[in-house]
């Protein structure tokens, strides 16, 4: 399980973070939570093979976080969920360059195919 790929889960509700995680975990994948953006900037962000992060959280946006990921690293691996419904945050979220935009509550295997897709790009 070490050489697994290491995922970061980021939201400021922990207990997604902790169900998100177990569910990665019962998939063989390793986790590591952040209850911020700013957590996980003030971590070695590079280690990670994917990120999952809640869009709306206090502090740096799941959104601003897709676009500082992705001009450091152009192969970064963002997975973006929202409990939100508005169109004009879905269209940012979109436009952000991230794999994959879940909406919660999302049914376990649309966060597992994301991460699916989100590994196997390039």
């Amino acid at each position: 399980m070490s050489d697994s790929p290491l995922i970061s889960i980021i939201d400021d509700d922990e207990s997604v973070r902790l169900a998100t995680a177990s569910l990665l975990r019962s998939e063989g994948y390793r986790t590591e939570l952040f209850a911020s953006a700013e957590d996980f900037l003030a971590s070695d962000a590079a280690r990670f093979a994917c990120v999952v992060s809640d869009i709306q959280m206090a502090g740096m946006s799941g959104i601003d976080l897709t676009g500082q990921l992705l001009a450091d690293d152009a192969d970064a691996r963002i997975i973006l969920m929202t409990a939100r419904t508005e169109e004009d945050l879905h269209q940012r979220a979109g436009a952000s360059g991230a794999v994959c935009l879940l909406n919660k509550p999302f049914a376990a295997e649309q966060l597992l195919n994301c991460v699916e897709r989100a590994l196997t790009r390039g």
